[in-house]
Parts: structure tokens; sequence; C-alpha cells
């Protein structure tokens, strides 16, 4: 099967493939999940997930290889933290295989949509888990639908890795202290969707939201996470109950201890010590690494690096996360799982 679509100029925008996954939880269990052509998810008016926020997502991507072969990254890590944000909201766990094949069969079913790879695109993943059915007052939902749907994805840098500006938001806060900061759940995005949309009329990438309670201390950058290389080349990155756990965060941790040689931590970064660092980032699954050209701290504008020059380190530890992702370096073991289409 061949598609007409131009990898080259490729963006992060929906496109209807021909299949996804749908599996409903009812009577207590997981009936056996099936591909369907059908895009429309069919609800009762009154589900959870539509009133109360009872719903959590994940993201993740499929990547080809330059001898053609179709790879996913660290797939177990997503099913891990779904069933962590599951917790949180009182709905079923996806069970970990249950997630990797539908994930494969999805890729599988839709493989002729994963871009080539000298486009340095991939195949985006969305699996979506939501409480429906006939509930109206304020409880867990009896029913789920945990639901997947793909599509290709461009590089996220069109024109090359390159530093953006970001400013610290004081009048917003990302999560609550002891709210659902490291669940995946749409409430946390929607939150962000007013500081977000205002700091790019400013002039910004995105906002650097600090901890609720002290205001002292970096947490997110808009949907990332944040990490910096300090002068004497550590890889620090922020520590805190409300920060989402970052799938792409923990494998820098990894690659820059065990890869670059650096030492590695998690720990409080104060947005009023800034100085400690040579270079600063975001890092995602959308981007990989976002590397931070400067910070707006109130009347501060702070400079790492460079405004317009990438960091050696950073640099290094896309090139080796790259690498990996797309089958030209070897990978930890486990990071890598195969989809076999024929």
């Amino acid at each position: 099967m061949t598609v007409n679509i131009d990898w080259d100029n490729l963006g992060f925008n929906y496109m209807r493939l021909p299949y996804r996954y749908i599996a409903h939880f009812k009577d207590g269990k997981w009936e056996a999940g099936t591909l369907t052509e059908d895009a429309t998810l069919h609800i009762s008016e009154s589900s959870p997930a539509l009133h109360y926020g009872q719903q959590a997502f994940e993201g993740l991507k499929a990547y080809k290889t330059k001898s053609g072969d179709i790879q996913l990254f660290r797939p177990d890590k997503n099913a891990e933290r779904l069933q962590k944000t599951a917790d949180r909201l009182l709905m079923p766990q996806v069970p970990t295989d249950m997630f990797i094949n539908a994930v494969k069969a999805v890729v599988k079913a839709n493989h002729a949509y994963v871009p080539p790879y000298e486009s340095g695109g991939s195949l985006y993943l969305r699996p979506l888990l939501i409480g429906v059915g006939d509930i109206i007052g304020v409880q867990p939902a009896q029913e789920y639908i945990f639901t997947i749907f793909s599509m290709p994805v461009g590089n996220y840098f069109k024109g090359g890795l390159a530093p953006t500006n970001f400013i610290v938001s004081r009048d917003f806060d990302r999560a609550a202290p002891h709210g659902t900061g490291a669940a995946k759940v749409g409430g946390n995005y929607a939150a962000s969707l007013l500081p977000g949309f205002n700091a790019h009329e400013s002039g910004y990438s995105d906002v650097i939201y600090l901890d609720p309670a002290t205001h002292t201390k970096i947490e997110e950058v808009g949907s990332a996470n944040f990490f910096g290389i300090t002068k004497d080349n550590e890889f620090v990155t922020p520590l805190s109950p409300s920060i989402l756990p970052s799938i792409t965060k923990y494998s820098l941790l990894y690659l820059a201890e065990n890869r670059l040689g650096l030492k590695a931590t998690e720990g409080e970064v104060f947005i009023d010590d800034l100085d400690r660092f040579a270079e600063a980032g975001a890092c995602g699954t959308a981007a990989v690494i976002s590397p931070i050209g400067g910070i707006q701290n109130g009347d501060d504008f702070h400079i790492f690096y460079s405004e317009n020059e990438v960091g050696p380190i950073t640099r290094q530890l896309y090139d080796e996360l790259v690498g990996i992702q797309k089958g030209d370096i070897v990978a930890p073991e486990g990071w890598i799982y195969k989809v076999e289409i024929a």
C-alpha cells in the first residue's frame, strides 16, 4: 500500500488514518479490543469524562529505521505511566501487554503512514482512557473506553534544533500541591492554555511554571520537563511530586550518566539560581529536546549558552536519544520494541 503524502512537509496535525484500536471495560473487566475504521467515539452525554474530567492519555511514537524496520521507544513506560494515572483517577488499569499489543496493532495496520527514515518524521500514537456511561453524580464511571489513534508527524524542528525563549509565570500555576500534576490528565493541559497563549502573544515559546507552594523552584516548561547542564557538567532536572514523570527525561538522565559520563541528578532547581547552568532545555515526546536560549524572570532575562546556538552537551544528548529512537545507535537493553509488519 502506498500513500500520497508530502513527507518532508509534515506538521504536528491530526490526520485521519484508516485504523485505530478500541476496547471497552464493562462488568468489571476489559472486553477483547479490536481495530476499527470508525474514528468517532460513541458515548453517553453524561459520561464522567465529559463532566468531571475522568480521562487520561499518553503520547508515543513509532520510527522507521534506515533499513526499513519499524520500532517503538519504551512503550512499556507509557503503559506504566497510564496505569499510575488510572489509579489516581479511580479508573481500571490497562495491562501492559494489552497496551503494547494494541500499540503494535495500530502501527501495523497503518504502517504505510510511518514516515520514511530520511524525512525525520515519525508516527505519533495517542492512547486515550476515558470514563463513560450514564453517570451524573460526582463518582467514578462504571464503564470505560481505551482507544489508540495515530498520525504521521514531521520533524519538530523545521529549521533544525534551535534555542527559543521562555517566560516565568507568577500569575498561574500548572498544578496544585498534592493535586494531579504527576498524572497525565487533560485538566492539567486545559489549565495551561491561557498562560501559554499569553506567553505566545508576548513572543515567548511557552511558560516556565514554578512550584505552587513557594513560587521559588522550576517545575515544568509548558507541557515539557526542564533540564539544565551546570557549568561543571552536571545534568539536573527538577524533583517534585507535581511534575509529570517524563519518559524522555528519565531516558536523558540515564544517557547523560551512562553514555556521556556526566553526573545526573534530580533535585531542586531554584529560579533565582540560574547562573549555575551553562545550558538548559525542555524535553518531552513531541520535541525530544527543545533548547532554551533564555528565560524572562520578572525584569531579568537570563541567557544560557546562546540565544541562537545549541549548547554542545544539549546537542550530544539530542543526537544520542534520536539516534536510539531511529535505530542508528544501539539502545540500552529493553528500550526498543520491534513491530513486525509481515
